[in-house]
């Protein structure tokens, strides 16, 4: 199943956050606690790892680029 990931909320005042690094590419394959992506908001820099098994299909939004909470980031294939 694809799903699109969203960017989420850090914190109460969040509303934007630059993707600093991706660290899965297009067409690799990660399991539940691997780290997908690295943001920086204004406060903190914070690695997001995968809640679960899958791949990476497609990055939305490419490295040094800003995305607003709520964003689509990438698409991954579960399981």
């Amino acid at each position: 199943m694809k799903i699109k990931l969203k960017l989420p909320r850090f914190g109460m005042n969040m509303e934007e956050a630059t993707i600093v690094k991706w660290h899965k590419k297009v067409g690799e394959s990660f399991v539940e606690g691997d780290p997908i992506y690295e943001v920086e908001t204004d406060k903190v820099t914070q690695v997001v790892d995968a809640s679960g098994n899958g791949t990476m299909l497609e990055i939305l939004v490419p490295e040094g680029e800003e995305a607003q909470v709520g964003d689509a980031i990438c698409v991954v294939e579960a399981g």
